[in-house]
């Protein structure tokens, strides 16, 4: 059974590093792990790009792009909130949540990158290639009242 919606989030570049204080997510292991200094400093190290913290400007051209791509596709969204280190987005949509994800990522990156001037060969390799982290959290949403309290958090629950 297809799901209703997915709730999608994904974080800037380098902005929620593996050891992080707030708690992180490690592939293939269940739950929420705890801070690690180490594993943090570690991860810092190799960062290839500094971190990402998008501008107003920079989140309205994101949630624009989001919304644009809803269009195009004959995607429903439901909420969109980009803040300065992460973004969220409620949307029903004709394929898997990662693929959702995946795709609101590419296209975003590439509004980003155009912002920032970086659209010729030269700039595009000499300028910044990493705007979002790797992945991100899918969540299908499988009932109205999930459905309303995802788009009531997303819309409202994330500050101005």
């Amino acid at each position: 059974m297809e799901p209703l919606a997915y709730h999608l989030t994904w974080t800037t570049y380098g902005t929620w590093l593996p050891g992080d204080a707030r708690g992180w997510v490690e592939s293939g292991v269940p739950g929420v792990q705890p801070p690690d200094t180490e594993r943090e400093r570690l991860a810092r190290q190799c960062m290839a790009e500094s971190a990402v913290l998008l501008s107003l400007d920079q989140r309205e051209k994101v949630a624009e792009t989001i919304q644009e791509h809803c269009r195009i596709r004959g995607w429903t969204l439901h909420a969109v909130n980009v803040r300065t280190n992460h973004a969220h987005v409620v949307v029903t949509c004709g394929c898997a949540g990662e693929k959702a994800c995946d795709e609101f990522k590419l296209w975003t990156s590439r509004r980003l990158s155009e912002m920032a001037g970086l659209t010729g060969a030269v700039a595009r390799k000499a300028g910044r290639r990493r705007w979002w982290t790797e992945g991100g959290s899918v969540k299908s949403i499988d009932d109205e009242r999930y459905l309303a309290n995802a788009i009531d958090y997303v819309a409202n629950g994330q500050g101005s």
